[in-house]
């Protein structure tokens, strides 16, 4: 007789289960970190290749549209979160793994996910993209964040606001240290402000609609989205807000150029240089950065309104042919082009209004582009600056005297707003250009919280709307 033990026979190895929601965050993830790509570019072709395959439904896409813009949008927090679990400097951590860890806080942490199924689906996403060994790895380093709710462990890990106030917003609200500085330096204030503005960028922003004048209308969008899917603008009148969310390319007026997705500080902007006063002539308009066309369009609509002609230019190519659908079966006449506006084709003196819309860091959209706030530097700003003031100075030049020139930023930083305005109109790097300020706030009627003027900064927090900046500067000589 054996009184050998009998060995337990061999757990059967299992293949890890792919679940097609995560899978897909991580890949938008992973093309976000390796190909400096853009989630609201990604997403969208990986969701519709799911729905293709019969993978996905509506449940499915908002699942894995909000892991991705969730875990981006507070990355800041759940890398602090992370680093305090494990052994090793962050740093040390290979991104995908962290991509898979930080999807995984955030369902414990920013969502309604019960806590074992948001482990669990996590480590098992590990288990297909990462191994076994890695997959061990994450299922450790979760188990110890389920130790705290998020508020809890905000306490942990970010240090006391009246000891480094700056730094505790930047943990707690997700920014870079940077950023938050410098948005506090153009907001000024006190505590309760730039919470407030680091509040709003870590929300998802409504899709917003435009209707283009003579081509659509507000009460079109309303009808083809349904009263339930549909709020006014808070403050364009082209504007309507989708409730809901949704494919606003499945609207007719959409696909046919008549209406677009444009935020609603957009449409303020080129509406309030359109209303700009000028002397004499109005019937040459110029876009002088147009890519991707969102401004453009509304513009070329405007200016057919009273038979004035739009030129829209673009530097880049194929922001150019973008330019070129947006305007597509515009009524009245418009050229687009493709041109360097510090090297212009056009003569000086040409035009009666001018639209010069920067390149930009973008710190005004954080909100839509939530990876840009870890992609920036304080040194890209540095680069930036040549090219504003150089755009902006041959806007001057090709207005001709009595004309209007609109600066325009999807930044709030001062170093690309008003200090901009003010060394090109005082002659700094360049010679002196004759041109005063025009207060812009009366022509954005009804909008609240305009500042002192005369130049606009929009706000997401006061505003509802990305953080865009306006001067409107006439020629005077």
């Amino acid at each position: 007789m054996n009184d050998q033990p009998r060995r337990r026979p061999a757990k059967p190895h299992r293949r890890p289960k792919k679940d097609p929601v995560r899978f897909l965050a991580f890949e938008a993830l992973r093309a976000v970190d390796e190909r400096d790509a853009y989630a609201n570019l990604v997403l969208p072709p990986l969701l519709k290749k799911a729905r293709a395959k019969g993978d996905f439904d509506g449940r499915d896409a908002a699942l894995a549209t909000e892991l991705v813009y969730g875990t981006l949008r507070r990355q800041g927090t759940y890398d602090a979160i992370v680093a305090a679990c494990i052994d090793r400097p962050l740093r040390e951590v290979d991104p995908p793994v962290l991509d898979v860890l930080n999807m995984g806080v955030h369902q414990l942490l920013g969502t309604r996910i019960p806590t074992h199924a948001a482990v669990s689906a996590s480590v098992e996403l590990a288990r297909v993209v990462l191994g076994e060994g890695r997959a061990k790895f994450v299922n450790a380093v979760l188990r110890k964040v389920t130790a705290h709710d998020l508020d809890g462990w905000v306490e942990k890990v970010a240090p006391p606001y009246d000891q480094d106030a700056e730094d505790h917003l930047a943990v707690v609200h997700s920014h870079p240290r940077w950023i938050v500085s410098a948005l506090w330096d153009a907001l000024g204030g006190g505590r309760a402000g730039i919470e407030d503005l680091l509040e709003a960028d870590n929300e998802r922003p409504e899709v917003t609609l435009v209707a283009r004048p003579g081509r659509s209308t507000t009460e079109e969008l309303v009808k083809a989205l349904g009263e339930d899917n549909s709020l006014p603008g808070r403050w364009s009148p082209y504007a309507v807000r989708m409730a809901e969310g949704g494919e606003p390319g499945a609207l007719d007026a959409v696909r046919e150029s008549r209406a677009g997705v444009q935020d609603e500080g957009s449409q303020l902007v080129a509406a309030a240089l359109a209303a700009a006063p000028v002397e004499d002539r109005d019937t040459r308009w110029l876009d002088g950065c147009a890519g991707p066309g969102g401004k453009a369009a509304l513009l070329a609509a405007l200016a057919a309104e009273r038979g004035a002609t739009l030129l829209a230019a673009e530097k880049q190519p194929h922001r150019a042919r973008l330019v070129e659908r947006a305007l597509a079966g515009n009524p009245g006449p418009y050229q687009v082009i493709t041109a360097d506006g510090t090297r212009p084709p056009w003569l000086p003196g040409t035009f009666d209004r001018i639209l010069m819309d920067v390149p930009c860091s973008g710190l005004g959209a954080l909100r839509r582009r939530p990876e840009s706030r870890w992609r920036r530097r304080a040194e890209d700003l540095e680069a930036f600056a040549p090219l504003q003031r150089g755009l902006l100075r041959e806007a001057l030049k090709a207005v001709r005297v009595g004309g209007v020139v609109g600066y325009a930023t999807c930044s709030p930083h001062l170093a690309e707003t008003r200090v901009v305005v003010e060394d090109v109109l005082k002659g700094r790097g360049g010679e002196p250009v004759e041109a005063e300020w025009i207060d812009a706030r009366p022509l954005m009627p009804g909008v609240p919280a305009l500042g002192e003027g005369p130049d606009i900064q929009l706000w997401p927090h006061l505003h509802g709307t990305d953080a865009m900046y306006l001067a409107l500067l006439r020629r005077t000589g």
